[in-house]
């Protein structure tokens, strides 16, 4: 499963790098920036295991905060065991004491780098209650879109594009909230490539529009908390008929997750009651940008001629 992904970029122990850092220290020893400066100039007095997990974690600093420590520690190749005992090296009690400086800088989006934004959602949260939901909702949706962009890489989100455009077919199922953002991918896609459709049809159920559908076709699903049962059942029965699923959704525990050819964790969250969209309005165009790179030059003709008909 891809996306949310980490990339394996381990070394060999024999080949691990010593990394020393030069100039100033970092003027706050709490944040990622320090605890990475700490954590390269231990790394060479480590032991190999120990050396193989902050190699990886220097070189793939963007997942530590949004990666589980199994997940982590899958793509290094190391144990779970092994981050902890390389977190304690470096004085921290454990792993999670470790990434937490990582897990604030996402919360506050992207802390010291963000210092003109943080200050402007500072004055707008020094109002009364809606200047301080206007702060909020902003600062949510930012930070929605930085943890997205920060917890998938250009590898996957590339893979997943050649996936659907190698496809015979593919459906873009979406229900309630994501029905909109489903079609609308969809209709973009149309102008460009005939093989992209949306389902449900009106007054169908998800699982109608994948009886004709073929093994090797793509469905792009997505769901959120509380998961929908019908979207759930239509990537099941995808699944069983041979069909690749990409799937996207807000947790690792997500259902739609298991087999899944290509998974993407898109944030949700939001200070109002209803799920945010902001994310996956993002995540979409994103995808669509690729699918429109990865098609080829015939594909501007084609936008092209769509146009002109219209």
């Amino acid at each position: 499963m891809n996306g949310m992904n980490v990339s394996s970029g381990t070394v060999d122990d024999a080949e691990a790098p010593h990394t020393t850092t030069q100039g100033p220290a970092t003027a706050d020893p709490g944040s990622p920036e320090a605890v990475l400066e700490r954590l390269a100039a231990a790394q060479g007095d480590m032991p190999p295991q120990l050396r193989r997990a902050a190699t990886f974690l220097l070189e793939n600093a963007a997942a530590i905060s949004v990666s589980s420590m199994r997940q982590l520690a899958d793509a290094a190749g190391v144990k779970p065991n092994t981050l902890v005992r390389m977190a304690r090296a470096l004085g921290f009690e454990g792993f999670e004491d470790f990434r937490r400086p990582f897990q604030e800088q996402v919360r506050r989006g992207g802390g010291q780098s963000y210092t003109d934004r943080a200050r402007w959602l500072q004055d707008l949260s020094h109002g009364g209650e809606l200047d301080r939901l206007f702060g909020d909702m902003a600062a949510a949706s930012m930070n929605g879109i930085e943890a997205m962009f920060s917890g998938t890489d250009r590898a996957s989100v590339q893979a997943a594009a050649r996936q659907i455009l190698g496809a015979r077919a593919t459906f873009v199922l979406g229900m309630g909230i994501a029905n909109p953002l489903a079609r609308n991918f969809a209709y973009l896609a149309s102008m460009a490539v005939d093989t992209i459709q949306a389902i449900p049809q009106d007054g169908a159920l998800p699982i109608d529009a994948l009886a004709r559908a073929r093994k090797g076709d793509v469905l792009l699903a997505m769901t959120f908390k509380p998961y929908r049962r019908d979207v759930v059942e239509a990537v099941e029965a995808a699944q069983t008929q041979g069909l690749e699923v990409i799937a996207l959704t807000d947790s690792p525990a997500s259902p739609i997750l298991v087999g899944a050819r290509h998974g993407f964790l898109v944030p949700v969250d939001t200070p109002q009651f209803f799920t945010s969209t902001v994310a996956l309005a993002a995540f979409l165009e994103t995808l669509m940008a690729f699918v429109i790179a990865e098609a080829g030059e015939n594909v501007v003709a084609s936008i092209d001629r769509f146009h002109q008909r219209r």
